[in-house]
């Protein structure tokens, strides 16, 4: 290994342990993430629990569970929990567009005093 392999693996090193400054670009991005998490974990966990609902009510009405479990006729319980599982997964979109619509309304001023300050340097 020659001299400049060896600076450039010492450095290489280095700046794994010497603090970044973080720089306006680094922080405009950080709070971008600011904004967009909290919507898109909520639309992440309720789609998915919709997702279980409404493939629960289609299982009820498609296969024999409902019999196993003690429903006499799964059928109207089944269609009630499908449409009840559908209807979640329908509005899921919407409250997230409003969820993200409000957080970017909280946040417009602080991002757009950040970005301006990045563009004039």
């Amino acid at each position: 290994m020659n001299k400049n392999d060896k600076e450039f693996l010492v450095q290489k090193i280095r700046t794994q342990y010497t603090e970044k400054e973080q720089s306006g670009l680094d922080e405009l991005k950080a709070l971008d993430i600011k904004v967009k998490r909290p919507a898109n974990v909520f639309a992440y966990i309720f789609g998915s629990i919709s997702a279980i609902i409404m493939g629960s009510g289609m299982s009820l009405v498609m296969t024999d569970i409902g019999s196993a479990v003690g429903i006499c006729d799964p059928m109207i319980p089944g269609i009630v929990i499908g449409v009840i599982g559908m209807l979640m997964a329908i509005i899921n979109y919407p409250v997230y567009k409003k969820m993200l619509g409000s957080r970017r309304k909280k946040y417009a001023a602080e991002i757009i005093a950040l970005s301006d300050k990045i563009m004039k340097g």
